[in-house]
């Protein structure tokens, strides 16, 4: 029983963690939206939520064989994993190319902001409900 809320609520805190680097990733993209030869980062929240919590095991694992090189899974600590990451296709050729469409950021940070919350609301209503059930109300 133990294992299942603390597996339910370890899904949800990956989801939130992965949520807030999604929303810093477009932050940074909308505030390079001015900056020429920027190229927009985009992430696959549906991968890296399968990497995070080791449903997508299918991606290869490189070894750090120097110390300074970079560990074995990059996105162990919340951030998103290289795997995760992309570059945005230019919907329209810039002179200055820089790739950034504020259209499409806006649009991906308004999402993103409703997910989190969402997010957010379902790990309280979790917590309420399992409070209430070791209360006895």
């Amino acid at each position: 029983m133990l294992n299942r809320l603390t597996d339910a609520l370890d899904f949800q805190a990956q989801a939130l963690s992965l949520r807030s680097e999604r929303q810093r990733l477009i932050a940074s993209n909308i505030a390079n939206a001015d900056t020429p030869g920027y190229v927009a980062r985009e992430m696959n929240f549906a991968q890296a939520l399968r990497d995070a919590t080791g449903a997508g095991t299918t991606t290869t694992m490189l070894a750090a064989s120097q110390p300074g090189h970079i560990g074995a899974n990059p996105g162990a600590h919340g951030g998103a994993s290289f795997s995760t990451l992309s570059y945005a296709a230019p919907s329209q050729t810039n002179l200055d190319r820089n790739t950034v469409d504020m259209d499409r950021e806006r649009a991906s940070f308004a999402d993103n902001t409703v997910k989190y919350e969402a997010t957010l609301r379902f790990i309280g209503a979790q917590v309420k409900t399992t409070l209430s059930a070791i209360t006895g109300q």
